[in-house]
C-alpha cells in the first residue's frame, strides 16, 4: 500500500492461496480502483506471477507497507534482494534447478527473469518499505526465523499472536468453515465417522470441536505434551498416525511439513478423506502422491480428487489438492470473525506508518500491545448486543489495573474451553 493524504493507494491485491479468491469479491475490489491479481484455481506459476505483479504495480518502485497472509510477499522480496545483491556483486544468476522444491523453483525463475529487466528492483523495494504485518502462523514462523538469522529486512508486526486473531479466527473460524468445506466437497455424513485431527493447537481445537459435535469419533495426533493433555482432558484420544490407518477422515492443522506421507496414505482405508487446513500443501506429501508410479487421479468435482494406488486398487479422496480445504472447497471463515483478524491488520499498518522514521520499530518482529487487542474486541461487542460491566476505581485499584484496561497482563493465557 502507498498511504496518501486521502488514505492509501492499494497497489495490488493478491490472495494468500491459489484457491482463496472469490471472483465477485475480487471484481468489487477492482471496481473500487484497486488492481487485483487473483483468480480462483491459479496454478503455482500463475500465483507467483500475480504476487510479483502486485508488488511492482503503481508508482514509486514498490509498496510502502505490506499486509501479508502466509508470508509469500515477504519471502519474494527477501529472496529477490538476496539474488540482486549476489548478481550485482558477481554477475551470478540464481539457479532454479539447485532446489528440489518445485514451488521455490518458480520463485527463483521469476526473480531470475526480473534481473534481466531491472537488477535493483527488490533492493529499491527494501529501501522503501516501512514494514509488514503478518496474520498467519506459517508466515510468522518465517519472520521469526529471519529475525533469528539476522536477515529480516524491515520491521514486522505479528498479528497472528494477537488474542483477537488466534483465539477467534483460528478457533471459531475453523469451527465454522471446516465442516462447511467438508460437506460441500463430499456430502459425507460426519456422524459415526472416525476423524483424525493432526495437531491440537488453536486451529486443531477449532476443528476437533465441530467434528465431535457432528457425531464423529475424534482422535488427535500431537508432538506437544501440553496440547496432548488438553485433548485428553476434553475426552479426545491422542495416538500416532500410524495407529489410526482405518479412520475415515484425516485433517492436518499443524503448519509443518510431511505430516501425512505417501506411506501413510497407502495404509488408509478405501475412500478415506484427506485434507489440510493448517498451512501449505506440503503438510501432505502431494508431490510424492503425484509422482507415485502408476497412481491414477480422478477428479470427482472441482477440488475433490480420488487418487488410486495401483497395488491395492484402493483410493483416497484429497480435497483442494492438499491446500487449504476451507478455501478450495468453501468460502473460508465468516466475515465477522475475519473482521477481528483484519482489524488487527489495520491497526498494525497504522502503527507502522505513524512511527515510520522514529526508530521505534527496528528490523524485528513485534506483537501488538494488550490494550490494542482489547480495543479490537471492544469494537466487535456491539454487533453481538453485549454490554460491558464497568470497574469502579476501588475495584480497579484492588486488582491493580486501570479502569480503562488493559485488564490482563501480557502473559495471560486465554484458553477456550468447550464441551461437546
Amino acid at each position: 500500500m502507498q498511504p496518501s493524504r486521502g488514505g492509501c493507494q492499494l497497489m495490488g491485491a493478491i490472495m494468500g492461496s491459489s484457491y482463496e479468491s472469490v471472483h465477485h469479491a475480487a471484481a468489487a475490489i477492482a471496481r473500487g480502483s484497486a488492481s487485483v491479481f487473483a483468480w480462483k484455481g491459479e496454478t503455482l506459476e500463475e500465483y507467483w506471477w500475480c504476487t510479483e505483479k502486485a508488488l511492482v504495480r503503481g508508482l514509486g518502485g514498490g509498496p510502502d507497507l505490506i499486509v501479508d497472509d502466509g508470508g509469500d510477499v515477504t519471502l519474494l522480496i527477501h529472496e529477490g534482494v538476496k539474488a540482486e545483491e549476489e548478481y550485482n556483486r558477481s554477475g551470478k544468476f540464481p539457479n532454479p534447478n539447485e532446489t528440489e522444491n518445485a514451488e521455490f523453483r518458480i520463485v527463483l525463475s521469476i526473480i531470475k527473469e526480473g534481473l534481466l529487466v531491472d537488477p535493483k528492483r527488490y533492493i529499491r523495494m527494501r529501501d522503501r518499505l516501512v514494514g509488514v504485518s503478518e496474520e498467519t502462523t506459517t508466515g510468522v514462523k518465517r519472520l521469526y526465523r529471519m529475525q533469528a538469522n539476522g536477515t529480516l529486512l524491515f520491521p514486522a508486526i505479528n498479528v497472528n499472536d494477537s488474542v483477537t486473531k488466534s483465539k477467534f479466527d483460528n478457533l471459531y473460524g475453523c469451527r465454522h468453515s471446516l465442516t462447511d468445506g467438508l460437506m460441500r466437497a463430499t456430502d459425507v455424513m460426519i456422524a459415526g465417522k472416525t476423524a483424525v485431527v493432526c495437531g491440537y493447537g488453536d486451529t486443531g481445537k477449532g476443528c476437533a470441536a465441530p467434528l465431535k459435535a457432528a457425531g464423529a469419533h475424534v482422535i488427535v495426533t500431537e508432538i506437544d505434551p501440553i496440547c496432548a493433555l488438553q485433548a485428553l482432558m476434553e475426552g479426545i484420544p491422542v495416538l500416532r498416525l500410524e495407529d489410526v490407518a482405518e479412520a475415515d477422515i484425516f485433517l492436518t492443522t499443524t503448519g509443518n511439513k510431511d505430516i501425512v506421507t505417501v506411506s501413510h496414505t497407502k495404509q488408509m482405508k478405501n475412500n478415506a478423506i484427506v485434507c489440510n487446513i493448517g498451512g501449505f500443501d506440503n503438510e501432505m506429501d502431494m508431490l510424492g502422491l503425484e509422482t507415485y508410479p502408476g497412481i491414477k487421479r480422478t477428479t470427482i468435482k472441482p477440488q475433490t480428487d480420488r487418487w488410486v494406488f495401483p497395488e491395492t486398487n484402493r483410493g483416497i479422496i484429497v480435497l483442494a489438492e492438499g491446500r487449504l480445504m476451507n478455501l478450495g472447497c468453501a468460502t473460508k471463515h465468516p466475515s465477522f470473525v475475519m473482521s477481528c483478524s483484519l482489524t488487527n491488520q489495520v491497526i498494525a499498518q497504522l502503527e507502522l506508518w505513524k512511527e515510520r522514521g522514529t526508530g521505534k520499530y527496528e528490523n524485528k518482529v513485534y506483537v501488538l500491545p494488550k490494550h490494542l487487542d482489547e480495543m479490537v474486541a471492544a469494537l466487535h461487542l456491539g454487533k453481538l448486543r453485549a454490554k460491558l460491566t464497568k470497574l469502579t476505581p476501588d475495584q480497579a485499584a484492588y486488582i491493580n489495573v486501570s479502569v480503562e484496561g488493559p485488564f490482563k497482563p501480557p502473559h495471560y493465557k486465554y484458553y477456550n474451553h468447550r464441551i461437546v
